[in-house]
This record gives structure tokens, sequence and C-alpha cells, in this order.
């Protein structure tokens, strides 16, 4: 395992600059999170301090991957979901840095991600993928249960749509 540290992100200028470059490196290179290329580093830096304030007020959790200064990856943790549903938490932004990849800092961000939704007394995780180039076999591989794929779910950052897999994992407390 990489020599790095991960820890819950604060919305310091910084890191909020280091989030942002990862997302506009993410959508360039075909990277289906929510965004389209090209992505504006001032509309990346937006979402971020608006995700960082949503985790200050307890919505969410953001963790960083650290390789000394640099941030090399995230994933965020979602908890304010609907009343009806207190007991699961959604995994979303998960995002390496093309340069980090390949050293297990996305195994060891969803690992913590889902140790924290335990401590949140969460027992299931739900997270989607895109249909094409997405991380479907990684999900499966670390144990989440593939639940269904919603074709032409989503537009690719680069234009033309994929579809969109569902997985969903039981979190067992300790």
């Amino acid at each position: 395992m990489a020599d790095f540290r991960i820890e819950a992100l604060r919305p310091e200028s910084a890191t909020v600059r280091q989030l942002a470059e990862i997302l506009v490196e993410v959508v360039a290179g075909g990277g289906s999170v929510s965004f389209m290329h090209p992505l504006a580093i001032e509309d990346a830096l937006a979402f971020w301090r608006s995700s960082l304030s949503a985790a200050a007020r307890g919505e969410r959790i953001v963790l960083g991957a650290w390789d000394a200064t640099k941030l090399a990856g995230t994933v965020t943790l979602l908890l304010d979901l609907p009343p009806n549903q207190p007991h699961r938490a959604e995994i979303a932004k998960m995002m390496t840095r093309p340069a980090f990849r390949g050293r297990g800092i996305a195994s060891a961000l969803l690992h913590k991600a889902e140790a924290l939704a335990i401590e949140h007394a969460r027992t299931l995780l739900m997270l989607d993928t895109a249909s094409e180039e997405g991380a479907a076999s990684f999900y499966e591989k670390l144990g989440y249960t593939f639940a269904g794929e919603v074709p032409d779910f989503a537009l690719k950052p680069h234009g033309g749509l994929t579809g969109t897999k569902f997985y969903w994992k039981r979190l067992h407390g300790r």
C-alpha cells in the first residue's frame, strides 16, 4: 500500500483548489461525475465550496487522500437522506488523480467511508457508476452488489449518452 493519509477535508482555500483541480482532471479524462467537459475551474471551485459547506452542517463527509501536500483522491459520503432512510448513506464523487491511480488510494478511501458510515449507524450503502468506462468491476471486487442498470441515464463528459449501474452493500457494525 502506498504512503498516504486519509482525512475529512475542511474548507481551506488550498484544499478547495486541489479538489477543484482533481474534478477538472477527472472530467477532462472522461470521468462521469456529473459534470461536462470542459469544466471551468470556477465551477469546480463553487461545487467544492458548496459540498464542504454541506459537510460542515453534518450532511456529508468529504474525505481526501494526501500524498504529502498533494491531494491524490477524494470520496464523499452522503448522510443527509430523507426521513424514511436514516439507515443508509450514499457514496459519491469517488475520484483519484490520474497520476496517482493504481496505488490503492480509491480502495482505502472507500474503506474509510464505509467505516464512517458504520460510525453514523448506517447499515446500507448505495452508489452508482457509468455503464461505459465506469468503475463497476472495482466496486464488485470490494463487495458491492449490482442492483440494475438504467440506459441513457446521463451524458458522458465529452458528449453522448451512457447508462448508469447501481450498486449496494450491507454494512455490519463492529
